[in-house]
């Protein structure tokens, strides 16, 4: 294969990191003279080989340096049997990886993974968005991009970011400071992944200026929200009636998207969990859409993905598939604490 004087620099990567990575992973012999890509090896596995290349090379060709990473999720892209179907309707791993949705002092957000393509094009074409998955698939981080994004276009007039506090009781209320002061810990997360995205200086004046609101779940009662981005994160920790208040607080000319992991549920033991129920009610209404996510969409260290399937083995082998619900989060056992008050 030639690879294109201007594609070279970008496919090879610093000090041939993604060479080296393609070799680990790709069965195929492959050597690197000048310009020339050669690759030895069986018939099927230098066709795969080939294939896997060539996408990388319409990626440097597209100006982006081609990471170890990037190399990894392309073969991950290509080797799972569906890949000619998916290169059909626009999906091939170039696509999925050079997908640009937000740029700031030179770092570009973008979709690492198919599914987190089809999750961002699902918040472009439906009006709301479930993007349900494990920790560090980029659910909240791509549905934050997607906000800027449209509030930068014009799309919205503003941006409106919730959680459910679940912890509002008592311990909340023992905390020193103002309402917003004790309230801050739970909505942090969103205020980091902003911080990536829009210059800090200027978030305390768009907050200021009701452009971005950042408020606890109970604060959207009563509203009807219009011409807004909405994300409701850890959507977990919602009843279901707290699900419908959200989600009806909708209004012109806005957009939802929730965002949470059913794995993770927070909730006093007995609660059911809205994000659990959610898509039994509302799986055929129209305009309503739910992307699911997976450990292989994970775009943290490679250790998150692992640890997110052990505990699912784990959680499976002894039937208990949600342990923060059967027990107390915080302080000894319960009859540990009668010992302890005798």
């Amino acid at each position: 294969m030639a690879v294109p004087d201007a594609a070279l620099l970008a496919l090879l990567g610093s000090r041939d990191e993604s060479l080296r990575v393609a070799e680990d992973m790709l069965e195929a012999d492959v050597h690197v003279r000048g310009n020339e890509l050669t690759l030895t090896g069986t018939p099927a596995d230098v066709a795969f080989a080939e294939r896997v290349f060539t996408e990388l090379i319409t990626l440097a060709e597209r100006g982006q340096q081609v990471s170890g990473d990037a190399v990894r999720r392309t073969v991950e892209m290509l080797g799972d049997g569906e890949a000619d179907e998916r290169a059909r309707i626009g999906e091939s791993p170039a696509e999925v990886l050079s997908l640009d949705i937000l740029s700031r002092r030179g770092k570009t957000i973008r979709p690492k993974t198919l599914n987190q393509k089809r999750y961002v094009d699902a918040i472009d074409a439906h009006t709301v968005v479930f993007g349900i998955g494990p920790a560090g698939t980029g659910k909240t981080y791509l549905a934050m991009a997607k906000a800027v994004q449209a509030l930068q276009a014009k799309m919205v007039n503003r941006i409106i970011l919730t959680r459910p506090a679940v912890e509002a009781g008592e311990r909340l209320g023992y905390l020193p400071g103002t309402l917003y002061e004790k309230i801050d810990p739970y909505l942090r997360p969103l205020y980091d992944a902003l911080h990536d995205m829009i210059d800090p200086e200027s978030i305390p004046k768009l907050i200021s200026a009701g452009t971005i609101e950042i408020a606890p779940l109970a604060y959207m009662r009563g509203r009807t929200l219009n011409d807004a981005f909405i994300i409701l994160d850890e959507a977990q920790n919602t009843t279901p009636e707290q699900m419908k208040m959200f989600l009806t607080r909708l209004g012109f000319g806005s957009k939802i998207v929730v965002t949470g992991d059913i794995t993770q549920v927070d909730l006093p033991g007995g609660t059911r969990s809205g994000l659990n129920v959610v898509r039994d009610i509302l799986g055929a209404v129209d305009d309503v859409h739910f992307s699911p996510l997976s450990s292989s969409d994970v775009v943290r260290h490679r250790l998150v993905a692992d640890i997110v399937d052990a505990y699912a083995r784990w959680d499976a082998d002894n039937e208990r598939p949600n342990l923060r619900s059967a027990a107390p989060r915080n302080g000894p056992p319960q009859d540990q604490r009668r010992r302890n008050r005798r």
